[in-house]
């Protein structure tokens, strides 16, 4: 398969997609292509909202591809969308690759809503950090599959994620793709086989675009690498107890001996991210900067909540996710205590990853505080604690941000490339997953 000639095929976009617009999309090809295309609902949101899945293709093998599984993780709404339009213009592709296509958008439309503030200023770090939303992490729908096992049991499961569940029962998928970004680290990958001929021809797409590649600290730091910048996928027996989750989209398409892929893609491109020249740091001086940086974050965070706490009226999720934060991102951050090899020195790479993570949360978490605080202010609940709390974090906020950006080298990327990127992925995987079915 002419994998580049499809990439090339991705249009130029400017922005992301509102959940509507999403909706709207899905019916007009649907419309269009009543022959080709057939749209159904497979779920509905804790708020009510519509999960659909466009439904493409000939067999003999099925594809599940899962657009927003987090809500601030949007590129793979357009991966979805450029998939679709292909796959509808192409009769070879639709027909000859062997594949039924089912194509969900949007995982958590509700969460997505949330984020919409900065879906048409993508390349603004800002805007994004103030319009961030993302769950608690036992209300994230990647990780609340279920598990059952003696020492950890979880079945907590969202509607959301039983929508997906319901849909990979149905099909039995051989190739499931979980579509995810980041934000200023490099492109890697998580692939649920060690494949390392597949793994490499993964990354070689994500440079050949141009971006640079994740040489830093693993995202989880049980990762099994499979090679540069790729990862077996970890399992929720492995994580899930830690993290207070459940399994992830992983864990389910294991039922199936399904190929499971997840592409991770950041906003900014920064070349450090990729340089492993050695530094004169130790690689656990690295660590030990981050995690300190990390508990300041908790430690103010949790001055801000106690700040207000009683004056606190609004049950919002921005609220729930904060809280859920400074509650147990200590313990998440205690797994890189001990944390094997760290006298070594650490590379660019490494030294640079641990610290843009510092940056990065104090963004996240500080910018959900104040959307908690706004929510508050918006309710009429302006007591005298609140406003106070809302302009000295807000301040505190302003002085972070301008340290991350002084700090930062990064420029943003095309949103183009990276949709043909998560694209070009998902055609290489497949491809991989239908020859070894076949075998």
């Amino acid at each position: 398969m002419d994998v580049a000639h499809h990439m090339s095929r991705v249009p130029d976009y400017t922005a992301f997609p509102t959940v509507d617009q999403m909706h709207a999309e899905l019916d007009e090809l649907a419309a269009a292509h009543p022959d080709l295309v057939r749209l159904r609902r497979i779920g509905t949101s804790r708020l009510g909202e519509p999960l659909r899945a466009a439904t493409i293709g000939s067999g003999p093998h099925d594809a599940v591809i899962i657009g927003g599984p987090h809500p601030n993780e949007p590129i793979g709404a357009l991966t979805v969308s450029s998939l679709l339009r292909q796959l509808v213009e192409d009769a070879s592709l639709r027909e000859d690759f062997g594949y039924r296509w089912h194509l969900v958008p949007c995982a958590d439309p509700d969460g997505a809503r949330l984020n919409e503030g900065w879906y048409s200023r993508p390349s603004d770090r800002r805007a994004y950090a103030e319009h961030f939303y993302r769950p608690a992490e036992a209300d994230q729908v990647e990780w609340t599959f279920p598990l059952a096992g003696e020492d950890y049991f979880f079945d907590r499961t969202l509607p959301e994620t039983e929508a997906l569940m319901r849909l990979m029962d149905e099909v039995k998928p051989a190739f499931v793709y979980s579509l995810h970004n980041g934000e200023l680290q490099g492109a890697f990958y998580y692939l649920s086989k060690d494949d390392p001929a597949l793994a490499a021809r993964l990354t070689a797409i994500a440079t050949a675009q141009g971006l640079p590649l994740h040489m830093g600290p693993p995202e989880v730091p049980s990762a099994v690498p499979i090679g540069p910048a790729a990862y077996m996928t970890p399992r929720g027996a492995h994580i899930a107890a830690a993290y207070g989750i459940g399994g992830g989209s992983v864990d389910y398409a294991d039922r199936f001996d399904a190929l499971h892929l997840v592409t991770e893609l950041p906003y900014w491109a920064d070349p450090r991210v990729a340089d492993q020249t050695p530094t004169e740091q130790t690689y656990g001086e690295a660590i030990q900067a981050n995690l300190a940086g990390q508990r300041a974050l908790i430690a103010e965070l949790a001055r801000s909540h106690s700040a207000v706490r009683a004056d606190l009226k609004v049950r919002s999720p921005f609220r729930h996710a904060l809280e859920d934060f400074v509650a147990s991102h200590d313990d998440f951050i205690g797994e890189w205590e001990t944390f094997p090899g760290t006298d070594r020195p650490a590379t660019v790479a490494e030294v640079v990853g641990n610290r843009q993570l510092v940056h990065s949360m104090r963004l996240r978490y500080t910018g959900t505080c104040l959307r908690m605080l706004d929510a508050e202010l918006g309710a009429g609940n302006a007591t005298p604690a609140i406003r106070a709390e809302r302009a000295r974090l807000g301040a505190r906020f302003d002085a972070w941000f301008t340290e991350a950006e002084a700090d930062a080298v990064a420029t943003p990327i095309p949103i183009r490339t990276l949709v043909a990127v998560q694209l070009g992925a998902a055609l290489l995987a497949a491809e991989s997953a239908k020859r070894t079915a076949v075998c």
